[in-house]
């Protein structure tokens, strides 16, 4: 697993071979990015059921000012500070040991202003995606331009629209959806 643009590109990150950890491949990240676009710069980024960090690492390395990363697994924490410091990342990324299957996390120090740009991968069997969308749609820590991406799997359906988010575009890479969701709805 290596980061695919940016400062950072083709520095590998470590990932758990034989875990429940499921990092986004090489190849979907660069879909998600060519979706969203290649620049990240001036972005704020939320990074939920982060895994490896790879993705909010991957926005870092395209611009991003900074990531938050929220995992539940302790093995996930350990990983994703690992790949900070990897990418020399450490003052850019904070990370929060938080269970998103119970909703999206409360008060907290990290959580200081709105992201604009937020990544949803949770293990795909959990279908929690729409209860998330819900949190961050009536929450507010979506900027007015934010863009969320989620991950699932190819045949989960998606809500078309939650609060202020809309489905914008998605797309299937093998066994992956991307869903493509931006503010604006009912606002």
């Amino acid at each position: 697993m290596r980061i695919t643009g940016g400062e950072a590109r083709g520095r590998i990150l470590a990932s758990l071979k034989g875990s429940k950890i499921r990092p986004t491949s090489d190849r979907v990240r660069e879909a998600i990015f060519s979706l969203i676009g290649q620049d990240t710069a001036g972005l704020s980024v939320l990074d939920l059921f982060a895994g490896t960090g790879c993705l909010g690492i991957e926005a870092i390395s395209r611009g991003a000012i900074e990531a938050l990363f929220v995992d539940n697994s302790f093995q996930s924490i350990k990983l994703i500070k690992k790949n900070l410091h990897l990418c020399r990342y450490e003052s850019v990324g904070s990370v929060l040991k938080r269970d998103l299957s119970q909703g999206f996390p409360g008060v907290s120090p990290l959580i200081k202003e709105k992201f604009d740009l937020v990544f949803i991968d949770p293990p795909y069997k959990e279908k929690v995606i729409p209860q998330v969308l819900t949190d961050l749609s009536v929450r507010d820590t979506l900027s007015l331009s934010a863009i969320v991406v989620a991950e699932s799997f190819k045949a989960d359906t998606m809500p078309v629209t939650l609060g202020k988010l809309y489905l914008d575009r998605s797309k299937t890479y093998g066994q992956t959806k991307i869903s493509i969701y931006r503010c604006g709805g009912n606002l």
